[in-house]
């Protein structure tokens, strides 16, 4: 037996809002599995599947860069930069930076614990010369 989904449900599942769906329909390039008398619109187990298997047609992307003014020149050149690299130099170009990012943050942890346990040590010889100052202190008085 079929599962069917609300227009809603459907939507969901494929990644498309239920006025595309609505759109499809009246386009005839899907329409639903059945409609009911009050006019909701419900999709089958099988239509998910065509759906989900369809690949995407080949779409050309066309980057558009501009600036208000000849003094963001810079910022042009920023912007054709990113129009042009792919989306993998994106990626990777992310991935280093947050890599970046935490590897700051990990030598700041290292260098807090790095001080943290230096005071620590400071403390401790200075606990230690004030104890040894009254016990020499007190051998002194006693004799």
């Amino acid at each position: 037996m079929s599962k069917y989904y609300s227009i809603h449900e459907f939507s969901k599942i494929i990644g498309v809002s239920a006025q595309t769906l609505r759109n499809w329909d009246a386009n005839g390039k899907l329409h639903p599995h059945h409609t009911t008398v009050s006019g909701y619109r419900y999709y089958s187990d099988e239509q998910l599947n065509q759906v989900i298997n369809v690949k995407p047609k080949n779409r050309i992307t066309i980057g558009y860069c501009r600036v208000s003014s000849h003094k963001q020149k810079d910022d042009l050149e920023r912007q054709i930069d990113n129009t042009e690299k792919s989306e993998q130099q994106e990626l990777v170009e992310d991935l280093v930076q947050m890599i970046a990012v935490f590897s700051c943050k990990l030598q700041g942890k290292r260098a807090n614990k790095a001080k943290k346990l230096i005071r620590e040590l400071i403390q401790e010889e200075v606990d230690g010369k004030s104890h040894k100052s009254n016990v020499d202190t007190k051998q002194c008085t006693e004799n």
